[in-house]
């Protein structure tokens, strides 16, 4: 399917039931390797079971990062996720991963997520969407320059406008993960879990509107609540079904 993680919904219990049960086992893999959060691969286990004809208003999933819920609303499905916060990153230690990434645009701050691992780079102001969407970026340069050892993924995000334009968004990002098999992921909800404790604290708001610009591209409504955790809101479209049938 070209996505980056698969995810693998257990029962819990031999009597639990995916039509009646509200609690399940949630796994996601990359192609390399099984990773502690995805939001898109959560969003598509909740709509699976809501389409068969689960009847629970609300799903949790017991995951590496603790409980997950997923809840329906009108045509969407409600996240909740961890939030999880970044912490100035002393810039000569990454100074080479930071060019790998950006090249030599000018950067207004780096951060460190220790929680998710991900390195976050702020442009500067001066740029807008448009460049964001236009810097090439070699994924695998970013594996070569990372000196560090403790870095899974590389946000690159810009500041957006809609303080000008109520239609625009709050901030825009791209996200890069080789360390995980994954040269440019398409929408990252574990990477939003990052950049919304930092846009929040930017802008002074806790609804936000975000658009990841990737070749995909995606859109996401994101509320930090007030019990520190976040939700995040999206859509499902069914593309396929099959079964694997086991020969004896």
């Amino acid at each position: 399917m070209n996505l980056s993680e698969t995810a693998f919904i257990r029962k819990l219990y031999p009597t639990d039931d995916f039509t009646k049960s509200s609690c399940f086992g949630l796994r996601w893999f990359t192609p390399t390797n099984e990773v502690p959060l995805c939001g898109h691969a959560t969003l598509a286990s909740a709509a699976v079971l809501f389409r068969k004809k689960n009847m629970n208003p609300s799903l949790t999933f017991k995951t590496l990062s603790g409980e997950l819920k997923a809840r329906k609303a009108g045509d969407e499905i409600i996240l909740d996720l961890p939030l999880y916060f970044t912490y100035p990153q002393d810039f000569q230690e990454v100074e080479e991963l930071v060019k790998a990434a950006v090249g030599d645009l000018s950067v207004q701050e780096v951060r460190y997520s220790p929680d998710t691992k991900k390195l976050l780079i702020c442009l500067s102001e001066a740029y807008e969407r448009y460049d964001l969407e236009n810097l090439k970026v070699d994924a695998q340069r970013l594996l070569l320059a990372d000196k560090t050892g403790k870095i899974k993924g590389v946000i690159i995000t810009v500041k957006g406008d809609h303080h000008k334009n109520p239609d625009s968004y709050d901030f825009y990002s791209r996200y890069f993960a080789p360390w995980n098999g994954i040269s440019e992921d398409p929408v990252t909800g574990s990477a939003h879990a990052v950049l919304s404790s930092y846009w929040s604290q930017q802008l002074g708001k806790n609804k936000l509107c975000a658009f990841q610009c990737s070749s995909r591209g995606g859109e996401l409504k994101i509320l930090l609540r007030q019990d520190g955790r976040l939700d995040i809101g999206g859509q499902a479209c069914f593309v396929l079904e099959g079964f694997l049938a086991f020969e004896k």
